[in-house]
């Protein structure tokens, strides 16, 4: 029984391969059975081809090296401003009545109806690129830290009180502890959007190097081996960011875990 348990442990990591690995495998049988035309959809084999050509030449480490640079800078300004926007939605009621209303409107409307406004004002290079990723990422990181600051539980604030806090050492020993787990999920979820961001921009605005630029020269010499696999880069890419985050966020509250 122990041995069929510890077999089963060591199955359980694997088990997301399962359905990819079935994709593939149905892939490869269209294909074969010449259900598909391989222009449209080529063989398995002449993607992994491209594939490692793209490796070992270094370009697909050139491309993703921009791409998680500008994911990052445009994660970082969306990032701090939408924590710093949530926080003081959240610690002011004044600012809550007078703002909320006019984020609650903003947030509805999609990036991508932004991007005239934004190539006007940053041009179509970098700068625009980084401002259209921050946009994607930064409503989310706001309603979820400002959430997690209205949330906090009044005995942490009555505590904060009896100590007699000011209103900066109680946000800092208090509510943003107390927060942080709303405020990480906002993260989460903000890292996600911001990988979508940046995949977008590189497709919106003037060509440089990038993750995206595979499927694009794929798309404009009709290589569909090179498209699909410039979709498993940005797809294993942002899956790879998922679970990064997720580690963090564990580590940052693994406090919680021992409470429990």
């Amino acid at each position: 029984m122990a041995t069929k348990q510890a077999t089963l442990g060591q199955w359980l990591p694997w088990r997301g391969l399962v359905l990819p690995l079935l994709l593939v495998a149905i892939w490869e049988l269209v294909v074969r059975a010449r259900i598909a035309n391989p222009v449209f959809l080529p063989p398995v084999s002449d993607v992994v081809r491209q594939g490692a050509r793209l490796v070992s030449s270094g370009e697909v480490w050139v491309g993703l090296r921009a791409s998680l640079a500008r994911d990052l800078a445009g994660l970082a300004i969306g990032g701090a401003l939408g924590i710093a926007a949530g926080v003081a939605l959240g610690v002011s009621r004044r600012a809550d009545r007078l703002f909320l209303p006019t984020v609650d409107a903003l947030k509805q409307i999609s990036p991508f109806a932004l991007i005239p406004l934004m190539s006007f004002w940053f041009g179509l290079r970098e700068p625009a690129k980084i401002a259209f990723i921050a946009i994607t990422c930064v409503f989310p990181m706001l309603v979820n830290t400002y959430e997690g600051v209205r949330n906090v539980e009044q005995k942490y604030l009555e505590v904060a009180r009896i100590y007699r806090y000011g209103p900066a050492r109680t946000l800092a020993l208090v509510i943003l502890p107390a927060a942080a787990p709303s405020i990480l999920r906002g993260l989460h979820v903000g890292v996600f959007f911001s990988w979508l961001g940046t995949v977008g921009s590189e497709y919106f605005f003037t060509a440089g190097p990038g993750a995206g630029n595979i499927i694009i020269d794929g798309r404009n010499a009709s290589r569909m081996d090179l498209v699909l696999f410039g979709v498993v880069v940005i797809g294993l890419t942002g899956y790879l960011l998922n679970v990064a985050v997720g580690l963090v966020e564990r580590r940052v509250l693994h406090w919680r875990t021992q409470e429990r």
